[in-house]
């Protein structure tokens, strides 16, 4: 619910400027960027808010514990829960009440589909529909940003090359040198929307041999320092420029990764317009370049992710400094 109406002149405004920018925000008629969340009010309501482990999820948390602190809810910070599978239980148990998911892993992962669209708001509003249906899960609007699954090369490697990478010329690499080493987070080689979609794509299957495992972070240093010839990273990740890696060129392979709120059923009921309209003007602003700047604060410059979430919902206007 509103405190106050807005400036519809701004408002019209910011949409129109999305919807040139292609990136106009879900279904829900939520374009964002209408003000500070103090005019929206959730006084009274308990929420409890959960994220994955890595940087860009702690941000994206941190924004979500202040956003909803500033509409005068009383929150539950559960930030850094974990990965995929952890956070999602947490939030079909009741243990949170929202985290921000990735319309890709809810498409593949969490509903067990296959052949995802290639438009975001296509994808969006598929995973929305389904997952409501399934299960009581609400989808909220939609980031203009992209952080799909992507692989860089080494310098050293990238330099042997003459440049860039593509998918097929990587796989190419690695079988033609089997001392080449592909260095994954864990769950990437089995989920379906990970390594089995560049195996597919090129037609080479990467020999068990020639991956390692690593933790996410741990992957960025181990390649831009030629321990690993190529690693699997997060395309909006600011450890990718501050580390002089070079992205491996995906032509369409990964599918798309736009974040949204994911919410209980029941807990968004409590205050659908507030919920809609905080979350919807938190994502608007965050574009690829927007999100890899916000993310090398942390994982390049080492702030913490609450002072950076903070940083940026007082740039946008949305709370108080």
């Amino acid at each position: 619910m509103k405190k106050s109406m807005k400036n519809i002149v701004a408002l019209t405004g910011a949409t129109a400027l999305l919807a040139l920018a292609g990136c106009a925000a879900d279904g829900a008629g939520n374009s964002g960027g209408s003000g500070s969340l103090s005019d929206y009010d959730l006084s009274g309501i308990n929420v409890a808010v959960g994220s994955k482990d890595f940087d860009e999820q702690l941000i994206l948390g941190e924004m979500m514990v202040l956003a909803f602190e500033e509409a005068g809810a009383t929150v539950d910070n559960k930030v850094n829960l974990g990965g995929t599978n952890i956070a999602r239980a947490a939030l079909e148990s009741g243990e949170i009440d929202i985290y921000m998911e990735y319309n890709g892993t809810g498409w593949t992962v969490h509903l067990g589909q296959e052949q995802p669209s290639f438009d975001p708001e296509e994808l969006t509003s598929g995973v929305r529909e389904m997952d409501l249906e399934k299960n009581g899960i609400v989808w909220v609007s939609r980031s203009p940003f992209n952080n799909t699954y992507g692989f860089t090369s080494s310098p050293e490697v990238t330099e042997a090359n003459g440049g860039a990478f593509s998918l097929q010329t990587m796989m190419e690499y690695v079988r033609d040198n089997p001392d080449a080493v592909v260095c994954m987070e864990s769950e990437f080689p089995s989920r379906p929307d990970g390594l089995i979609l560049t195996e597919e794509a090129t037609g080479i299957t990467l020999p068990v041999d020639q991956q390692l495992i690593l933790d996410t972070g741990i992957i960025y240093t181990e390649t831009a320092a030629n321990n690993c010839d190529f690693g699997e990273v997060f395309t909006t990740d600011g450890r990718i420029p501050a580390l002089n890696l070079t992205l491996v060129e995906d032509p369409g392979v990964n599918i798309l990764y736009n974040v949204s709120g994911t919410i209980r059923e029941d807990k968004y009921n409590e205050a659908p317009e507030a919920f809609d309209g905080i979350i919807g003007d938190v994502l608007a602003p965050l574009d690829e370049i927007r999100m890899a700047g916000l993310n090398a604060k942390v994982s390049a410059e080492g702030e913490e992710p609450v002072a950076v979430a903070s940083e940026y919902l007082v740039e946008e206007g949305l709370i108080s400094g």
